[in-house]
């Protein structure tokens, strides 16, 4: 049974392959703890972290609002663009289409596995904040390659050696939903890496930013 001292080793491993960004996923990763409650090997604090894009100042009237136009989405964003370039991303607008915006995170923050809560939890609540016409931000993903089989055991074949040493092994069973807002890959992992969680979330990762489908699922049978 291997323990949190092996699951740390074979991650670790796994970092020091190409396509994996150790410092900025492992910010996410605790970001996205601090979210959602779960548990992370990366990090045991239990310090609760604030997002920068909040705003607590209740004291705002309607005469500090702006109307919903490029260049105020624009001024916006430009209040919130250090805290993502200070992590290596910057953001930029796409399309604004009625009251809905959509927006396009670079550079680290594109490939980022907590883009969502990025765009969800900061960049949508700091504009619809200054701008109430908002209703919705949506991000728009970069084009990825197709999601079929080969190039998912493209991704596997990554990790496959480190989780031979780890004495376990990992197929793709099946892959549904192909060219829905959810796709889903399904993944079988047997021997004594199977129950190691981190290593699960670290594979799902990869294939995310691989295929940049912000819908896309990883289910492991």
């Amino acid at each position: 049974m291997f323990g949190i001292k092996q699951s740390s080793l074979i991650l670790l491993a796994l970092a020091g392959t190409q396509g994996f960004a150790p410092n900025s996923t492992l910010r996410s990763i605790k970001i996205h703890t601090s979210i959602t409650g779960t548990t992370s090997l990366y990090s045991e604090s239990t310090d609760t972290i604030v997002s920068p894009f909040d705003n607590n100042d209740s004291s705002k009237d309607s005469d500090e609002y702006l109307e919903l136009t490029w260049e105020n989405v624009e001024k916006v964003l430009d209040e919130m663009r250090p805290f993502l370039i200070q992590d290596g991303g910057n953001v930029s607008i796409v399309d604004i289409d009625g009251p809905v915006v959509r927006l396009q995170l670079e550079g680290a923050c594109g490939t980022c596995p907590s883009s969502t809560q990025t765009m969800k939890m900061g960049l949508e609540r700091g504009l619809i904040e200054k701008i109430p016409e908002i209703s919705d931000v949506i991000q728009a993903m970069p084009e990825g390659p197709d999601l079929n089989a080969e190039q998912v055991e493209l991704i596997l074949d990554g990790v496959r050696p480190f989780l031979k040493v780890a004495g376990g092994t990992i197929i793709c069973e099946s892959i549904s939903g192909e060219g829905s807002l959810q796709p889903t890959v399904n993944l079988k992992m047997e021997g004594s890496s199977a129950s190691l969680n981190s290593v699960k979330l670290e594979i799902a990762q990869r294939l995310q930013r691989h295929f940049m489908l912000a819908g896309l699922q990883v289910e492991f049978l």
